[in-house]
């Protein structure tokens, strides 16, 4: 489960990533680089010390991005070009947000859901701090293809590789290859036929459109 403050954040989720995203190499350009939300859907960090989400927004065109995130209590050494920005958050108090596909905690829940047939994390929301939660409606499900009992991807201590290809990223960690679409469609994947997929429905999307293939190396 994903425990979730109701807190105030600066800047806002969607403010970060619109001040990020356009200087993606991946970023569709099309003259309007205005984002919205779509949806976000969580997984858990085993060790409870990283929050890992991932944002699904649209452009004016109605094109969708994904934009995985993780949030840390303290930086990550060796990533320093993944950092996003520094958010302050009224709970939590300083966060350091990183874009996910570089962080081996990012790398290893992802993996884990697409090999096992996993899915997203159950939500549950701390209105006021206490130990009383209460459940909220995730806006994207997604399901793992993969039918392994355990994937065995705990990060280990080690960076992970990665690299832009048009719409899409790639990440390797140890044996673990992620081919994350930046840019969601049905057919942004169509390469990696041998690999397990991570797909997903949100409102406007009734038909599961994959969104991470995973693979061994």
């Amino acid at each position: 489960m994903a425990l979730i403050y109701n807190a105030d954040i600066r800047p806002s989720k969607l403010e970060l990533v619109q001040a990020w995203a356009p200087t993606q190499s991946w970023f569709p350009r099309d003259g309007d680089d205005a984002l919205s939300n779509v949806g976000a859907y969580r997984f858990d960090d085993p060790a409870g010390e990283v929050g890992i989400e991932t944002l699904l927004l649209s452009l004016a065109n109605g094109t969708v991005i994904q934009i995985p995130l993780t949030y840390r209590g303290a930086p990550l050494e060796g990533a320093e070009k993944h950092l996003i920005t520094t958010m302050e958050h009224s709970v939590l108090g300083d966060r350091w947000v990183y874009d996910g596909v570089g962080d081996p905690v990012y790398v290893a829940a992802t993996a884990n859901a697409a090999l096992t047939g996993g899915s997203q994390a159950e939500l549950l929301v701390s209105a006021d701090g206490s130990d009383s939660v209460v459940r909220r409606e995730p806006t994207v499900f997604v399901a793992g293809s993969g039918t392994e009992a355990s994937a065995g991807t705990s990060p280990p201590a080690a960076t992970v590789v990665v690299r832009n290809k048009g719409g899409v990223t790639l990440a390797e960690m140890g044996e673990i290859r992620l081919a994350i679409a930046r840019v969601v469609s049905g057919s942004a994947l169509a390469a990696f036929t041998d690999a397990e997929t991570l797909a997903g429905t949100w409102a406007a999307q009734d038909a599961a459109v994959p969104l991470v293939a995973v693979w061994r190396g």
